[in-house]
């Protein structure tokens, strides 16, 4: 008996429409699997053989072939095995082979040995696989139920077992409630970040609005202790709530990746990515025999965080210069090729020096010259001039942090938010109908249109060009910058102040003095 059932295997961030082609003949018992099947599934036919055992239905001793189709897409994941066993069970059930509903329906879940259906990755974009081929609805694990109900176009039906989902596909059992998912104007969570807490370090604050309205990206460089990871931490206070598409996109990132948590909807959170120094190339940009997504990825539509950033390999903060310019990511391989989304504010941090302490008023540095300078160009400088703001982070004193009467009340994230939201709303008008959305992704066209300077504006920019030595890419840098604060003042056109204090965030385009 053949039967063939609808399903869907990723590759990269999408899910591709596959047929399980299921054939139970005469023979010798056997069960092979063919049509470029990884181990996780081809491990699967055990996994089948008890499900369908130990939830009450006979196991065919005949000869079984299970066909992936198209042959020559490879498949990955345990997402084919609710369909492989299905068309194994169908052969021996008239009635199932009579009903339309392999016809209509695309099935995915991944089998326990007791026949229960687990959680899978790629939920949501395997329901958009099942919207886009013309499927009436999708059977898939109750914990993946919620963030596949974002695709509304579709019938969610959550299934907990293999013995349920055929007495549901016979009828025998009524179809359960579409499952809820989360609702695009629900608030963020308050996860307790603000910048009310921050003392001090009012230039720092001011470099994270800039580059939070005009997605920028920036390095602290600062002593130990001086709070570069506590600003960068409160970052995503401050940034607007994710659209509905971004939402979208955060959410198939984190289900390809398998970081959505059983019953999450849509990520209403913009990412933040904190990877450790030693992360590995691959890891951070993505890759492997099948492309998977990296942090790089995994920070799209938030905040990506590289404490520490000279303790990183060379080899992998090189391979950032791509993302940082395209705001994506190609990885290519013999087999397998796939572009990644990687549209994120990259926010650094440093020490000045190998023992932290250079131009720390409160602690004697020990490095020498030769030091500070080898330990500043394991950065190199097409990666730094990628880096709008450079801004120094200073020690708080001590003061300030014991007598909180003499410290200056900082500003609360809701308020500083409100100011780059509206930021970002003239970016969009301005940009309507360009592909880019903010100021930092505009092009050297973009530039000569909504970046006009005056006179002034032009021999001030000229003279610290000429000064500090700085790229035709830092040119443009600072372009950008200054047409983001001008945005927070809601000005329509750039000036002399916003030049120099876009210019006054290339701190390390000076040169070191000693």
């Amino acid at each position: 008996m053949f039967t063939t059932i609808k399903s869907a295997s990723l590759a990269g961030i999408k899910a591709l429409p596959v047929e399980v082609e299921v054939d139970v003949s005469r023979g010798l018992p056997n069960f092979v699997v063919v049509g470029l099947a990884d181990n996780a599934i081809k491990e699967s036919k055990e996994r089948i053989r008890s499900a369908i055992k130990n939830c009450g239905f006979k196991f065919p001793a005949r000869r079984i072939t299970i066909n992936l189709a198209p042959a020559d897409l490879r498949k990955e994941g345990t997402a084919l095995d609710l369909p492989a066993a299905l068309g194994v069970i169908a052969s021996d059930h008239q009635e199932l082979q009579e009903s339309p509903i392999f016809n209509d329906y695309l099935f995915c879940g991944e089998l326990s040995l007791n026949g229960r259906v687990k959680k899978i990755r790629g939920a949501l974009p395997t329901a958009m696989a099942a919207r886009d081929c013309g499927c009436k609805g999708i059977f898939l694990p109750r914990a993946n139920a919620a963030e596949a109900a974002a695709i509304s176009e579709i019938e969610i039906i959550p299934v907990e077992s293999l013995l349920e989902t055929l007495e549901i596909a016979l009828e025998k059992r009524p179809r359960p409630s579409r499952p809820e998912t989360v609702s695009q104007t629900e608030d963020l969570s308050d996860d307790g970040l603000d910048f009310a807490d921050v003392r001090g370090q009012n230039q720092a604050k001011r470099a994270l609005e800039i580059a939070a309205a005009g997605n920028h990206n920036l390095i602290f460089v600062g002593p130990p202790g001086s709070g570069k990871t506590m600003l960068a931490r409160r970052l995503p206070s401050i940034l607007p709530t994710l659209t509905f598409e971004e939402s979208l996109e955060t959410t198939i990132i984190h289900s390809v990746a398998g970081l959505i948590a059983p019953g999450q909807g849509l990520i209403k959170n913009r990412p933040f990515r904190q990877p450790h120094h030693t992360i590995s190339d691959v890891a951070l940009i993505g890759g492997g025999s099948q492309p998977r997504p990296g942090e790089v990825t995994m920070a799209h539509n938030g905040v990506l965080f590289l404490d520490e950033f000279p303790e990183f390999r060379r080899s992998a903060l090189e391979v950032l210069r791509q993302p940082l310019e395209s705001r994506n990511i190609t990885i290519a391989r013999a087999q397998a090729q796939a572009v990644f989304p990687a549209d994120f504010i990259l926010i650094t941090a440093m020490n000045p020096c190998p023992c932290g302490h250079y131009g720390d008023p409160f602690h004697e540095c020990i490095c020498s010259a030769t030091q500070i300078q080898r330990y500043r160009h394991k950065i190199s400088g097409p990666l730094l001039d990628r880096i709008d703001l450079h801004i120094e982070v200073p020690a708080v004193p001590t003061t300030e942090l014991i007598n909180p009467n003499k410290a200056q009340a900082g500003e609360s994230s809701k308020n500083i938010r409100k100011r780059v939201t509206t930021a970002q709303k003239i970016q969009h008008q301005r940009l309507k109908n360009h592909s880019r959305r903010n100021n930092a992704a505009l092009s050297d066209r973009d530039l000569k249109k909504f970046c006009r300077l005056d006179e002034e504006c032009r021999n001030l920019l000229q003279s610290a060009m000429n000064r500090l030595g700085l790229s035709a890419r830092a040119y443009s840098r600072i372009l950008k910058v200054a047409r983001t604060i001008a945005d927070l003042q809601e000005r329509p056109e750039i000036i002399n102040t916003d030049i120099a204090e876009a210019i006054q965030f290339r701190t390390l385009d000076r040169r070191l003095t000693f």
